[in-house]
C-alpha cells in the first residue's frame, strides 16, 4: 500500500467507520443504525428544532424526514409545529425516548473508556482526536457569549494561564494581572466569548469594559488542536462586534513578545502599536484600534 497522504487519509477513514459502527444495522446493539441513533442523540442533547438538527447532522430533507418517522413509529419522539412559526417543527423525546437516549449515552461512554484504557498513550490519542475533530468540524464551530465564571469559561482561562506560564520566561501568575476574576467581562460592562465545537470549548476572548467608549481585549486563547483554522481572527471579530454593540469606540490590548503569533495577528488586522497604558507586569507590547 502506498504511504502518500491520500492513502493515509483513507486508511484513517476506514478505521473510524469501523470503530463508530457506521455500517452496523444495530448501532451499539440497540436495534437501529447509526443515522437514527445520531438524530435521537441530537434531540436528547437539546437540539429540538428539526431544521437545526438537520443542519447540524448535514442531512437532506428527505433523509431527515425518514429518520424522524422511524423514531416516531418507535414511540421515541414526538414532533409538533414550532410555537412561534407553524412552518417549522420541533421534536422532543418521549419518556421511552429519554430512556433510550440514556442507554446510548452509557454505552458510548463505555466504548470510549475501553478504547482509552487499552491504548498505551491515551493523552496522545486524545490530542490526535482533538486535532481531527477541530479540522473536520471547523464549519460548525460557533462563537457564543458566556459567563466567565462558567465551567467552560474557566477551562479555557485555565488553559490560557497554563500556556502563558510555559511560554513566559518568568512564568505567569494571574493574581498579578488586573481583574483576575474577569468580573469586568460581563454585560453591561463587557462580554466573554467562547468558541464551541460540538459542545466542547476550544477558544475564548474577553472584552473588558468600563461602561464608557473605551475597552480592552483580554485573554485571547485557542486550543492547540484548533490553531491554523482562522479561529483567533473570528474571536477577535466577534469581540469587536460586541464592543460596537456596547458603544465602545476605541479598543486597546496588551501582549507579550513571547507570543509572536498574537502580535502578528494584531498587526495584520488593523491594530496600531502604542505606548504602554497600564502597569501590568507581563505585557511589553501595546495596541489600539478605533472601531
Amino acid at each position: 500500500m502506498s504511504h502518500d497522504p491520500v492513502s493515509r487519509f483513507r486508511r484513517f477513514s476506514r478505521a473510524v467507520t469501523s470503530e463508530v459502527g457506521a455500517l452496523d444495522e444495530s448501532f451499539l446493539g440497540r436495534g437501529r443504525p447509526l443515522g437514527v441513533a445520531r438524530v435521537l442523540n441530537a434531540i436528547g442533547h437539546g437540539r429540538t428544532d428539526v431544521a437545526a438538527v438537520r443542519d447540524y447532522l448535514g442531512l437532506d430533507s428527505g433523509l431527515m424526514s425518514r429518520l424522524l418517522r422511524q423514531l416516531e413509529d418507535e414511540g421515541l419522539i414526538e414532533t409538533q409545529p414550532h410555537p412561534e412559526d407553524a412552518r417549522r417543527r420541533v421534536a422532543q423525546l418521549t419518556e421511552t425516548g429519554a430512556a433510550e437516549f440514556q442507554a446510548y449515552e452509557r454505552l458510548s461512554d463505555e466504548r470510549a473508556e475501553t478504547l482509552l484504557a487499552v491504548h498505551p498513550h491515551p493523552e496522545a490519542l486524545l490530542a490526535a482526536m482533538d486535532l481531527v475533530a477541530s479540522a473536520l468540524g471547523r464549519e460548525r464551530i460557533a462563537i457564543e457569549e458566556a459567563d466567565p465564571r462558567h465551567d467552560d469559561s474557566r477551562y479555557c482561562l485555565g488553559e490560557y494561564y497554563a500556556e502563558l506560564g510555559r511560554r513566559f520566561a518568568r512564568g505567569f501568575d494571574v493574581s498579578l494581572s488586573r481583574d483576575p476574576e474577569a468580573r469586568d467581562m460581563i454585560r453591561p460592562r463587557g462580554v466573554f466569548l467562547l468558541a464551541m465545537s460540538d459542545g466542547l470549548p476550544i477558544g475564548c476572548v474577553g472584552l473588558k469594559g468600563s461602561g464608557g467608549d473605551s475597552g480592552e481585549i483580554k485573554r485571547l486563547w485557542v486550543s492547540p488542536a484548533a490553531r491554523g483554522l482562522g479561529l483567533a481572527r473570528r474571536l477577535m471579530g466577534a469581540a469587536e462586534t460586541a464592543a460596537t454593540s456596547l458603544g465602545v469606540a476605541v479598543l486597546r490590548l496588551d501582549t507579550n513578545s513571547a507570543l509572536p503569533e498574537a502580535v502578528q495577528l494584531y498587526r495584520r488586522t488593523g491594530w496600531t502599536e502604542i505606548d504602554r497604558f497600564n502597569d501590568d507586569p507581563y505585557p511589553d507590547i501595546f495596541f489600539e484600534k478605533r472601531l
